[in-house]
């Protein structure tokens, strides 16, 4: 599997950043072709207190095909574009293969 990895910053107005992404940029997004799952995780905090991130986002691919061939389509381009809208300044956008062993 492969993951696109969404980390985000603390935003400004938490509660306008969790209205947004609950309900307008997570239905945009799993309606990307070749998303198999997507998890959201909650940042609490650190081992040494507080985080600098608030928001993990994981989403699942197949393969690094899957995930290229998805990023290509038009579903994959408004979850894009809303991103940028909302959370620009906030997301760093990574990608993982699992590893097991």
């Amino acid at each position: 599997m492969v993951k696109l990895i969404a980390l985000y910053k603390q935003p400004e107005n938490k509660e306008a950043f969790d209205d947004h992404y609950k309900n307008v940029h997570t239905p945009v997004t799993k309606k990307i072709p070749g998303l198999r799952k997507m998890e959201v995780t909650k940042i609490v905090g650190a081992p040494t207190g507080e985080s600098p991130y608030y928001l993990l986002c994981e989403m699942y691919y197949d393969d690094m095909d899957a995930l290229k061939k998805a990023m290509k389509t038009e579903e994959s381009k408004a979850s894009a574009r809303d991103l940028m809208s909302f959370a620009g300044d906030l997301v760093t956008m990574m990608i993982g293969e699992e590893v097991n062993g």
